[in-house]
């Protein structure tokens, strides 16, 4: 099975477990000399899209999960991949036990523009529920988000 590393919504694995129900959490990580950032903001519902660029010194939280096949299939559905919003990228991640290679969505878009707050409280709550340490969470609440006037 291939191993595909979330770091927005797909974090919760409450969330995964209903979108891809064969696909079990493998643990967690840090993409490092990644940063999350936000783009595509004109092809988003509620603002700028996640997404990770490399940039050598910083890192981002990640959840591994062993995908299979027809789960896979599903995610790109869910995830806009069918839709050339985001491609796969192969990155890896260190854990506890070394590094892993998995893949991860890359949006197809500019870099640039603000999420919505619902988005990045979606997303803080996600890395929440997945053990992401305290001082991360913190810091994905406290980002710039979008006024609603602004989406």
């Amino acid at each position: 099975m291939a191993v595909y590393a979330a770091y927005g919504s797909n974090m919760d694995p409450a969330q995964m477990a209903r979108r891809c129900p064969h696909s079990p959490q493998r643990g967690t990580g840090w993409l490092e000399d990644w940063r999350l950032t936000f783009g595509g903001e004109d092809i988003g519902w509620e603002g700028a899209l996640a997404t990770v660029v490399m940039d050598p010194g910083q890192r981002v939280f990640v959840v591994l999960y062993e995908v299979s096949d027809a789960d896979e299939a599903a995610l790109d559905r869910w995830d806009g991949a069918t839709l050339g919003y985001y491609r796969k990228s192969k990155v890896r991640v260190a854990t506890l036990d070394g590094e892993v290679l998995a893949w991860l969505y890359v949006l197809n878009d500019y870099e640039g523009g603000l999420p919505s707050a619902r988005y990045l409280g979606i997303m803080a709550d996600a890395a929440e529920a997945a053990g992401a340490p305290a001082d991360y969470v913190s810091w994905l609440r406290a980002r710039p988000c979008a006024s609603v006037g602004d989406i």
